[in-house]
Parts: C-alpha cells; structure tokens; sequence
C-alpha cells in the first residue's frame, strides 16, 4: 500500500472563472512532475457521480493533454451545478467513482459552496466506503487501500467573496472585463454630459463594484457590505454628484453591486437609481448591465500565474496530507501563497453574509481584509469634496508629488489618490513637472481636484518624468524646495526615484530644506527596487508582454514547429521575463541573474531538440523563449535565434520579436491603478502624521529622524514602510536591482512547467 503510486484528480465545479484551466494545468503538471497519476473530472460533481465508468467522466490525462490550457477563458473541463451531491447517496457514488479509479487525492476548484461539499465527502469519507463495503460494491481490499481521502481547495469566484484570502481564482480578469467596459463607456457619458449606472457581479462581496470604482475613478458605489450612510442615500448620492457637476465634471458614473441593500436591507436596484438621477437632479441617465461578459474572456496576466503558483502549493498539500489534517484551502495574502484550513474560511466567508443580514455591516466589514476596508476609505476619500475632513489651518502642508525615472503604468493613479487626499483634507498639492529638472526651471503647480479626475486611466506620466537626480545640483534643489515651501514630499518612480530619495535623506545635514518627511512610492515595469515585492506598472508590462505573446504564440503554433524568441525589458532585472514566461507558458527563459553561457545553451538546444521528436508528427506547437534584454551582452536575440535555428535542422525553425516599449506605454491595469490609490493612500497618511506646516520658515534646529525619510514597500503578507538603510541594504546599487528576490525560483518552475 504504502508503494502504490498517488494518483490526483482535479475538478472545476460552481460558476466558471478566469484562471481555472491554469489550475488545472498546473495540478496536472506537477503531480507528474512529482511522480503521480493524474485524472480530470469532466462536469464538476455531476461528471464525479456520472453514470458510466468507462473513462467518459474521469478520464486520465498526460503532460501535453493540458498544453495551450494557460490563456483560455472559462473552464475546458466543463463545471456544473449538482443537487444530487448534497445528498448522501450522491456522494455515496462520488465515493464508489474515486475508488474505482484508485483515486485517493482529489484536488477542487470552485466556490465556497463547492469546497464545502469536498470537505463534507471527505468528513463521511469512513462512513462512506463502510456503507459501501456492507452492501458489496467495494472489496475488503480496497477499503484497506482507501481509507482516506485527501482534499484541497482551489477557489474560483469572480466575486472574491472567500474570506482568508486576498484574491480568488477569476476576481481580477472579471475586474479587467468592468473596467475595459467603463473606460469605453466614461468617453461617451463624457462627450453627452451624461450619467451612466453600472451593474457588476457580487451578491454578497462588493469586491468587484468597490476596485471598478477607484479604477475608473467612478463617483458613487453601491456594495453590500457597506451600505450608504443614512437612510435617505437618494440625497446623499444626489447631494454628491451635484458637488461633482458644480466644479466642472461632464459625466457621472454610478456602480452597483447586484447584491446592493440600503441599512435595511432592502435592494437598490439599478433602474430606480436611475430614476432618481432624472428627476432630482435632471441628468440624460442609461443603465448597463455588464451580466456575464465579466465572467469571458482570456485571463490576464495574474490569473494565470496566481492558480499555477496555487496549483503547484495543491499538489503539495495533497501529499503532505495525513488523515489528522484538516482540508486546506490555497489561498493569498499580499504576495504569499497561503494554506488556511478550509472549513475555517468557508465559516467566515458564510458569517459575512450572516452578518449583512442581522444588518451588523461593521462586522461584516471586519471579515474582509485589510486591503478592502484601506480601498474603501481610498474611494471614498477620492470621490468626496466636502471640506468636514479638513484638518485645522494650523496643520495645512504643501505636498510636492514629483515623479522620476521611466514612465510606468500606475503613476498617474497614485498622483490621481495624492491630489483628492489633498483637497479632502485641506493640505495643497504642488505638482512638480518634468522631475528634477523642472523643479530648478520652477515648472511647478498647484493641481485642481478636478485637474486629476481622469487619470487613474491615463498610462505614462503626466507630470512628465526623466532619470535626472537631485545632486545634478542639489544646492539648487534645496532653494527650489524653500522657495516652493515644500513641507513634505512624495516620489514615485523606480530605481531612480528611490537613489534620488537617498540622496536627499543624506545630505540632510547640510540642507535644512531636505529636513521634511519625504516618502518614496515605487513605480517601474522592471520591478527592480530593492526590498518590496513589486512595484506600480509591473502588471500593467506583464500583461502586455502576455497579449504579444498569445499572439505570437498563434503564428508560431500554426507554423506547427517554430520557436519564437522573445526579448522583454527590465533592465538588470529578469522579473518580466520570469513571470512573463510563466503566465505564457514559455519553455525557456534567460535573466541578467541567471545569465547565459555556452554549456547552458548546448542543454537547452538538446531540450528543444528532445522536445520536439517527442511531438506527434504533424501536431507539433509553437513554443516560446523569454529572453531579458540585458540577459547576456554576448548572446544576444538575433544570436540565440540563429543558433537555435541552425542547431533546430529540420525539427524546428525559429524567429525572434522583440517587444520594446510596447511594455511601457498602454492603459494601466486594474491591479495597477487600484494599487496605485491604495499604496498613496498610505503614502499620504505618512506625510501628514510626520509633516510640519512651513517648515521651510523655520529657523535653528530641526528635530528629523532617518524613519521620515522612506520607502513604502509590500513584503510578504505586509505593507510597511522602511528606511533608506534598510532599502540600500538589501539592494545591489550597482546593478540596481534587489539582492534577494522573492520570484528566484519561479524561472525554474515555469521552465519545469
């Protein structure tokens, strides 16, 4: 018993969702990779109890039987809702099926609903294959052989409505669908002066409708969660969108969640929202509906690289499981893949809807993270322009906010955040142009509420931005920061914004100017600054980099045996062309860490050779090699092509693409404009607490600490600021790049995969 080989099925059940196919490839793929059987479940639990045992339902699958699984939307293996599993003698049969099949691992992807029940089969797991043993339909045996059944749960819910974990499988590709059809509606409501009320998924999760929100900087949300304030929420939304239209706006956006309530739980329905815009307030109003549209599409970039990350973390957890260990769930937090126990999150995710119901929405509010309350309080900061937040008169700063290095998407949304905090609290934003060395041509202003309404969709940088650093004359930089009264100072940008903040936190000493709390945002596609996990604009590229790859890969795949190679930006860091190969499906990858030599390259020609023999004849697939820009100074594309051709003979040709600044321009993803309000936010909230009003006026001796001067980093499962030290510590100044990269053993893995 202890020798027989492990074999792991998978099932997609529930609503389909973005990002399932990921998670089924990535089960499969590494169960083989760690020496297991691995079966597909078609129809989710209704495939399970289906009536025939000749292979229809449970079918086993190979390596190539999920190749090409990464991009395609839905599920491939078909999902389903079943009643008859909620009975005994449904999961009765669900029992005798696995068994039949020597299946003892069994590995779900779907909802709460789904992975209750897989935990449920497990918990009567004894009773189920005693039952069958008494009535004869297993042997003595195979009760011997399974007796038990190890589960782990993968979840897919476009609403992210799992408690325990930041994100679920399908949540950000459905937040790509709203946002790509608000961007297009925002230009017409626009151009007519119009409103326009939006209804998003999410009966009991306000996830969706919250993040569109900050997103596309829409005016008013409706979620369940957090219903309006007071009962009369018709002047209150009214009485906002009327402040809006006073300073200018042309259009109004209005999002609500299909499970909208006002305090007493009675449903706010898009159509009488629309009737109350008509006749209060006179707007020309439409409604859409956006329905299922948010559920299609290709998944975006972290849709499938989060379900492969999970789906390798399942497999783990399926076979470090003993009959003592509850069933866990994989789920996220920040950048960490976690294992929580199963029944405990699918407890939590039900008290919320409990809680919503008895109207506690505080409690409700309670079991969601820390990142939706912090978005929550963005949204409502970023769409308010009553002055009852202003701080005394007394405790006014003027905020610079400057940006530095290259362009990345994110940026225009963080600066977006910076501004409406500013005017809600009553401090004045100073916008510097052109970095540096606008700041010294005193290209600066003060910016409108209203100024920065749209830019949350804007890629770029629309204060304009250069690599140009502050010792380029830093005497002069301080005068610019006296005679612009500058009490405290947020810079976003990369590895150079960070080197400029250095510079000004070290010469501090001999410029008083410098002596003002100063907070550094990271923003750069690279994602190369020391010590956070990423950076604004890095999803923004990786999901670039994936729509030219999928396009790419379907010239190379209907060449039937082409290699294409692909070179992607990133400076002296391989992030981009790590994650960008793993959520493409890439079989090769080079990296500035890694580098290239000739040894490496003999195995991989031998690799690609080997790869392809093995290939049915005539079905043969385009394949993709990621190569970083500055992997080899040597080895370069035009090289690695040409060697990769002449060594493919007649097995494969090759050609190579290189992707340029097509990685840097693009409208922002959500992940990276929601990121980018929340990050500020908190940026914001630093320069307040540590900022003194004219603090350029001051005379003799200030009182400033190292800790004002900083970066605000993600790290693991945290947000944290830290210091300049710490950053320089942790990061390699010469080749500007971390020293300790959480992604290091990703390029093994997506090459594995």
């Amino acid at each position: 018993k202890g020798d027989r080989q492990k074999k792991i099925a998978v099932l997609t059940s529930g609503g389909d969702s973005a990002g399932m196919n990921a998670a089924v490839r990535a089960v499969v793929r590494q169960g083989i990779a760690r020496g297991c059987q691995t079966y597909i479940i078609r129809e989710g639990w209704e495939g399970l109890l289906g009536r025939s045992l000749r292979g229809r339902y449970i079918v086993r699958v190979g390596w190539d039987d999920v190749r090409g699984w990464l991009g395609e939307g839905g599920t491939l293996i078909g999902s389903s809702r079943c009643p008859s599993f909620r009975e005994r003698e449904g999961r009765l049969k669900a029992a005798q099926n696995l068994i039949k099949f020597g299946i003892d691992c069994l590995a779900v992807c779907g909802g709460d609903g789904s992975l209750t029940g897989a935990d449920k089969l497990r918990g009567e797991w004894p009773s189920l294959i005693e039952e069958l043993h008494n009535t004869g339909r297993i042997t003595t045996e195979e009760v011997e052989a399974y007796r038990h059944l190890n589960i782990v749960g993968l979840v897919g819910s476009i609403d992210n409505d799992m408690s325990m974990t930041d994100l679920t499988i399908g949540a950000l590709t459905a937040l790509h669908r709203i946002c790509e059809s608000i961007d297009s509606i925002s230009s017409t409501a626009s151009s007519h002066s119009r409103a326009f009320v939006i209804e998003v998924m999410g009966r009991h999760c306000g996830w969706l409708a919250l993040l569109a929100g900050i997103a596309t900087g829409a005016d008013f949300i409706f979620i369940p969660e957090s219903p309006p304030k007071t009962d009369d929420w018709e002047s209150e939304m009214c009485d906002l969108l009327r402040s809006h239209r006073a300073v200018g706006k042309r259009k109004s956006i209005v999002i609500v969640a299909e499970g909208a309530i006002d305090r007493n739980l009675e449903p706010i329905k898009p159509d009488y929202v629309k009737s109350i815009l008509v006749d209060r307030l006179g707007l020309d109003t439409r409604v859409t509906t956006l329905g299922h549209t948010q559920r299609g599409g290709r998944p975006c970039a972290y849709d499938r690289i989060l379900p492969t990350l999970q789906g390798v973390q399942a497999v783990q957890a399926l076979l470090d499981a003993t009959p003592e260990t509850p069933s866990y769930m994989i789920g996220t937090q920040e950048n960490k893949i976690t294992k929580v126990p199963l029944l405990e999150a699918v407890a939590q995710t039900q008290a919320v809807a409990a809680a919503i119901e008895s109207k506690d929405f505080a409690k409700a509010m309670s079991y969601r993270d820390s990142e939706f309350q912090e978005m929550l309080q963005a949204f409502q900061i970023s769409s308010s322009l009553s002055p009852d937040a202003h701080v005394p008169e007394s405790k006014r700063l003027r905020i610079g906010i400057i940006h530095v290095g290259a362009p990345a998407g994110g940026m225009n949304a963080a600066t977006r955040q910076a501004v409406r905090f500013c005017h809600n609290r009553g401090h004045t934003p100073v916008a510097i142009y052109n970095g540096f060395e606008g700041l010294l041509d005193d290209n600066v202003s003060e910016l409108s509420w209203l100024r920065v309404d749209t830019w949350t969709t804007r890629g770029g940088s629309e204060l304009g931005t250069n690599r140009t650093l502050p010792d380029i004359d830093i005497g002069q930089v301080a005068a610019a920061f006296q005679r612009h009264s500058i009490d405290a100072l947020l810079v976003i940008g990369g590895f150079e914004a960070f080197h400029s903040v250095l510079l000004l936190e070290q010469n501090r000493t001999n410029y008083p100017s410098f002596q003002i709390p100063i907070v550094h945002l990271p923003a750069t596609l690279s994602n190369n600054v020391p010590l956070t996990d990423f950076s604004l604009g890095s999803d923004t590229s990786l999901n670039a980099l994936v729509e030219a790859c999928d396009a790419i890969r379907q010239s190379a795949s209907a060449s039937r045996n082409r290699v294409f190679v692909v070179e992607t930006q990133g400076g002296m860091s391989g992030y981009i062309a790590t994650l960008g190969a793993l959520a493409v499906g890439a079989v090769l990858v080079y990296t500035p860490e890694v580098g290239i030599n000739l040894h490496l390259l003999s195995d991989d020609v031998e690799f690609l050779r080997k790869r392809y023999e093995l290939d049915t004849k005539g079905k043969s697939e385009g394949r993709l090699v990621i190569k970083s820009e500055k992997a080899s100074s040597i080895y370069t594309t035009e090289t690695l092509t040409k060697i990769f051709k002449e060594e493919g003979k007649d097995l494969f040709d090759a050609r190579s693409a290189s992707l340029g600044h097509t990685l840097q321009g693009g409208t922002p993803s959500p992940l990276d404009r929601t990121r980018a309000a929340r990050l500020s936010l908190r940026c914001m909230q630093f320069l307040e607490k540590h900022g003194v009003p004219r603090a350029q006026e001051q005379k003799g001796k200030r009182h400033y600490s190292k800790e004002t001067a900083c970066m605000i980093a993600i790290r693991g499962s945290n947000v944290e600021f830290a210091t300049m030290d710490e950053v320089v510590a942790h990061g390699d100044m010469k080749l500007r790049r971390g020293k300790d990269v959480w992604w290091r053993d990703i390029k093994e893995l997506a090459e594995v995969m």
